[in-house]
């Protein structure tokens, strides 16, 4: 993916220490992009109010934006927001793998972050749930603005963990929710890759919309290592000392069938899929968050 001229390289991200500037350095790039762009579809347009609609209480009419547009708009409060997103982070120990700047855990604390940052600002209700084997911190989903420094600071804190189990988290919060929800999966989904389609396509299947960011390293998709290495598996901690040359060809094309297995199971049952490299700016993963909601609307 060539990289946009309003983006800035993860290296250089990874130099900003606040979580929070981060985020904006990322919409405010996005959006400008989008701005400047010749392609039409997307609305970035944002705004805490909708037109008045007959039979509306009349208390909640904004009477000082009537004063100057002489229209009626009703203020929107968090119950009225669009849409319930859920963030669920992979925080276990594979995410902290690193050829380059940042980690895979870095790499995905920014995204959250910068989504997060960007579904506030369209006046919907965002919630975290961070994990590895277990659920580290479940913040739910709300639009106040105050709400936005609780997830920014959750993922300020958020070290890798042990152990990944993703199915667990999907599972917990199938069963909570009690309306249609927007849910987005963050993860190197380096474990039982069947078992985490299952759960998210019993997501989807509840009538709940689902995207996938398949975060991987540069080094883990394009296996550019040459003298011979031992390979530690971060979770497990198993090692194997072999050669890249002897072992790269069939690394490739078994990497390759599995993604294209990914994408093909989560396509075929409407779960939208984005692979994700490290190396890449994050336009990517907000231009496809932004698809997927304006399909929806």
């Amino acid at each position: 993916m060539a990289q946009s001229n309003n983006f800035i390289d993860p290296a250089v991200l990874a130099t900003l220490d606040n979580l929070e500037m981060r985020a904006r350095v990322i919409v405010e790039g996005f959006i400008a992009g989008l701005h400047k762009s010749p392609k039409r579809g997307f609305s970035v347009e944002f705004t805490d109010y909708r037109h008045y609609i007959r039979g509306d209480d009349m208390r909640h009419v904004d009477w000082k934006l009537y004063g100057r547009t002489d229209k009626l708009y009703i203020k929107q409060y968090e119950d009225e927001t669009n849409v319930r997103c859920y963030i669920l982070l992979d925080s276990s120990a594979s995410m902290a793998y690193a050829s380059a700047n940042m980690s895979k855990l870095e790499y995905g604390r920014t995204l959250a972050s910068a989504l997060a940052y960007f579904i506030m600002r369209q006046k919907d209700a965002v919630g975290l749930i961070t994990f590895d084997e277990k659920v580290r911190d479940y913040i739910p989903a709300k639009a106040r603005q105050l709400h936005l420094l609780r997830i920014l600071r959750s993922l300020n804190e958020l070290q890798a963990g042990t152990t990944t189990d993703i199915v667990r988290p999907l599972t917990e919060l199938a069963m909570s929710l009690n309306r249609k929800s927007l849910v987005i999966l963050i993860s190197d989904m380096l474990e039982d890759e069947q078992a985490t389609i299952k759960a998210l396509q019993q997501l989807r299947a509840m009538g709940n919309e689902v995207i996938v960011f398949h975060v991987l390293d540069d080094q883990e998709l394009n296996f550019n290592f040459n003298e011979s290495s031992e390979f530690i598996d971060m979770e497990s901690a198993e090692k194997h000392i072999t050669s890249p040359a002897a072992v790269r060809k069939a690394y490739l094309e078994n990497l390759n069938n599995y993604l294209a297995d990914c994408r093909k199971r989560c396509q075929s049952s409407g779960v939208d899929y984005c692979l994700l490299n490290t190396s890449q700016p994050l336009d990517k993963a907000l231009a496809s968050y932004l698809t997927r909601r304006t399909r929806s609307a």
